[in-house]
């Protein structure tokens, strides 16, 4: 039973590849010509900046703080024990903003958007809202994806760079307040250890990620048949496929890179 069971669901995931891959295609498509989409359709991409950029913001200060502070504290304490005190400031760029910080801004703004827009997109369709869209000419594509799709890839962008931001910030602050004369020191050692390869590899990171949650929960919540029952997993699916496609495209990021 259960190797039936796992072969069922093989062949479900293949048959369904086509269309995922077709409409994958199609959102990139529009996204490239969205300037000249109907003008409610930027009001929709307004609207989810402000939910998934602006409302993250003090979660994401508040996470980055703490993990920059907590890392160059117990770090350089535990480097400076062995004599390599200096090796915390190439250490700080390396897990903040190379690879803790895009996976942890991926993941909070995956709990907090990807259930939310799986969700109201499933429901439009339990409504008939989206047969009301197509009726009256206007593509879902076009004004429900593209929108969610560019302002959850844009906010996953910024709110790393603000977690990069805050998380190499938080340490100086706390340096400053124990040892005014060692921050000077700080901030010098920390910016001639960032590389333009981390940063460039941070940018990727959070790009591939925000495309990822976006269209996983915008795909599960399309895929809502009739009944409002399902609208709830739709929002479980979209949170777990986004979390297996972060992490997977982590990986896959982490090899090429090492190449």
């Amino acid at each position: 039973m259960l190797i039936k069971k796992v072969g069922s669901g093989i062949i479900s995931y293949f048959s369904s590849l086509p269309y995922l891959l077709g409409y994958i295609g199609r959102t990139f498509s529009s996204a490239s010509a969205f300037l000249t989409h109907i003008q409610a359709a930027r009001k929709v991409l307004i609207m989810q900046l402000l939910f998934t950029f602006i409302e993250a913001l003090p979660i994401i200060a508040v996470i980055s703080l703490a993990l920059g502070s907590a890392l160059f504290i117990l770090g350089h304490s535990f480097l400076v024990s062995i004599g390599q005190g200096d090796l915390i400031y190439g250490l700080l760029p390396l897990i903040v903003m190379r690879e803790v910080g895009p996976l942890l801004v991926a993941f909070v703004v995956t709990a907090r958007s990807a259930t939310a827009i799986a969700t109201e997109l499933g429901g439009m369709v339990t409504s008939h809202q989206i047969e009301s869209l197509v009726s009256f000419g206007i593509d879902p594509i076009d004004y429900l994806v593209v929108p969610r799709f560019l302002g959850v890839t844009f906010s996953v962008f910024f709110l790393t760079l603000y977690f990069s931001f805050c998380g190499l910030l938080g340490p100086a602050l706390i340096t400053f307040i124990i040892d005014p004369v060692s921050a000077y020191v700080y901030l010098p050692n920390l910016l001639k250890n960032v590389s333009l390869f981390t940063v460039i590899t941070s940018v990727i990171k959070s790009i591939v990620f925000g495309m990822v949650i976006s269209i996983t929960a915008t795909y599960y919540g399309f895929n809502v048949e009739r009944a409002s029952t399902e609208i709830p997993i739709a929002g479980i699916r979209a949170v777990s496929k986004s979390f297996v496609g972060i992490i997977l495209s982590d990986v896959v990021i982490i090899i090429l890179s090492s190449l």
